[in-house]
């Protein structure tokens, strides 16, 4: 396998294991200060170790990469994602928090060709466009059930396209510097998200029993394991096709919710699940028959 069809794959198997993430924040029944805590400290304790692992043995140039700008805008890259989303899904609905995270392969996309200079081809905005459409009518189908459309979902969706802008930055700037240890700048990003919402929010050091379950598994398994293969994922393919891959997880974590506590979707929602998933299994079937070159739009 070459490098963009081992990149496709990691985005894959990332975008597979955060599925169930949303189902884990709403069993938690967590506010969003104490989800960010718990969240973003234990994920940021995970990649921080993994950063130090990896690294140790570079400890010189590892200084340098740690000055660099690309390292510094990936921590506030992390900041801005593990703190809008947490309180995102806890202000709104998760179908229309996961519909404005759904723009991150737009931003992706125009990100890498003003900063990288990487052009998405047809077949990729073809996809874009179908996945969009698709994530659509899941919302439109949860308003049809009757979801509330207050202010507070307004900001839920705001928290929603923050995290787009965040994901895709953190995309692009990763691809572009190949040698930043990304490990410590996710690591330090999250833990000083989770540090200021320990601080701000006193009552999530009394989060206990199941509650403490459910925020441990997705803060250290399913947050750094799936950001650790999408992150590797960006350096080997663009950041469109992994941002746009990662999409999986805004129809696939609905169904988890239902599965889950029997919030269930109404037959547009899953008709929309359908268009997602079946336009990212024919976009990566046709990016295995095409020429290396071709793929990555050159």
């Amino acid at each position: 396998m070459n490098n963009l069809s081992n990149g496709l794959m990691l985005a894959l198997a990332g975008a597979l294991l955060l599925t169930p993430d949303t189902l884990l924040m709403r069993l938690s029944g967590l506010d969003g200060g104490a989800m960010l805590a718990w969240r973003a400290c234990l994920a940021g304790l995970v990649f921080l170790s993994i950063g130090l692992i990896a690294r140790f043995k570079e400890e010189k140039e590892n200084r340098a990469r740690v000055a660099s700008f690309g390292f510094w805008s990936l921590v506030i890259c992390q900041i801005g994602n593990a703190s809008f989303f947490a309180f995102g899904i806890a202000l709104a609905p998760v179908a229309v928090v996961l519909l404005a995270v759904a723009t991150v392969p737009v931003i992706a996309a125009l990100l890498g060709y003003f900063l990288l200079g990487e052009l998405a081809d047809r077949r990729v905005w073809a996809t874009i466009a179908l996945v969009f459409s698709g994530i659509l009518m899941s919302v439109v189908g949860d308003i049809e059930r009757g979801m509330n459309t207050d202010f507070e979902t307004l900001l839920g969706a705001c928290c929603g396209l923050a995290v787009a802008v965040s994901l895709a930055f953190n995309f692009v700037i990763i691809r572009k510097n190949k040698t930043v240890p990304f490990e410590l700048a996710i690591g330090l990003g999250a833990l000083t998200a989770g540090c200021t919402a320990f601080y701000l929010w006193p009552a999530a050091w009394q989060v206990r029993g199941a509650s403490l379950i459910y925020i441990s598994v997705t803060g250290l398994i399913i947050l750094p394991v799936s950001f650790f293969l999408l992150s590797k994922a960006s350096r080997l393919t663009s950041a469109a096709n992994v941002s746009m891959i990662m999409l999986l997880e805004t129809v696939l974590g609905p169904l988890w919710v239902w599965l889950g506590i029997k919030e269930t979707p109404s037959p547009l929602t899953l008709f929309g699940g359908v268009l997602v998933v079946g336009a990212l299994g024919f976009f990566l079937y046709r990016q295995a028959d095409l020429p290396a070159l071709e793929r990555a739009g050159k």
